[in-house]
């Protein structure tokens, strides 16, 4: 754990800003035709959401992909699950629009009345275990690896690791940044990727850093994941205890 003396929080917010201004330069080929980057147009919420780490940093960060179309994508909170953003974690601010917006993927942000099944199931697991949000954010806290939400003409969502590799890598260079500063601002014990592809994110830069945290996985919520529609909370908190994380 890094000094109480020190506020992680600066260093973090400017780090996010890195990430999305370094974002915004990118460009993507078809079969992307639209890409969202909420830190950009939901800057607001995201800061506001920065700020609710630990000053002194945290004993486990989890890290997930990129933002989903109902969830990061409406409230620029990882798996941004809107009733998990607004009322247990206490974020409501005003979201702007996409330059280019896909008809079917309206950002509405607070106003948006789709449900993100993934932020849905990983919030709620932690308020069950944390009722009130400020004890989860004394030891914890969420990331994404990628801030960009990348859809086909379709409005099919394209993860990542699906995309070109050339554009792959010029997006990973950008994201190990940004990672190699969040994990030593806040220095945790342990770091949990949120699916393979999140531990993978984190296994490759973890050498890069001075950090010793310990590295884990639980199974993504997603439901696009046969494993996760039945008892996920359990298989994670299963997870958690036998790498030591709860």
């Amino acid at each position: 754990m890094v000094s109480k003396q020190r506020d992680v929080r600066r260093p973090l917010i400017q780090a996010a800003k890195a990430l999305r201004d370094a974002a915004e330069t990118l460009t993507f080929a078809e079969p992307v035709t639209h890409v969202y980057n909420p830190l950009s147009y939901a800057w607001k919420s995201h800061q506001a959401y920065l700020r609710c780490v630990n000053p002194a940093g945290v004993r486990v960060v989890f890290l997930g992909m990129n933002p989903g179309p109902w969830g990061m994508a409406q409230t620029g909170v990882p798996f941004g699950e809107i009733a998990a953003v607004r009322d247990w974690i206490g974020i409501e601010r005003p979201v702007e629009r996409p330059r280019v917006e896909h008809p079917k993927r309206p950002v509405q942000g607070f106003a948006c009345e789709k449900s993100e099944v993934s932020g849905r199931r990983l919030w709620g697991l932690f308020q069950t275990k944390y009722p009130n949000a400020s004890d989860f954010f004394q030891d914890h806290f969420v990331a994404n690896y990628c801030p960009l939400v990348f859809m086909e003409a379709s409005a099919k969502n394209r993860t990542p690791d699906k995309l070109p590799a050339n554009e792959r890598q010029t997006l990973n260079e950008i994201c190990d940044i940004h990672l190699i500063r969040l994990i030593t601002s806040l220095n945790p014990e342990f770091v949990v990727g949120v699916g393979a592809y999140a531990e993978s994110c984190l296994k490759r830069v973890l050498d890069e850093t001075e950090a010793r945290a310990k590295l884990s996985r639980i199974l993504h919520p997603s439901p696009a994941s046969p494993a996760a529609n039945k008892g996920w909370a359990d298989k994670a908190t299963e997870q958690l205890q036998a790498g030591g994380v709860w």
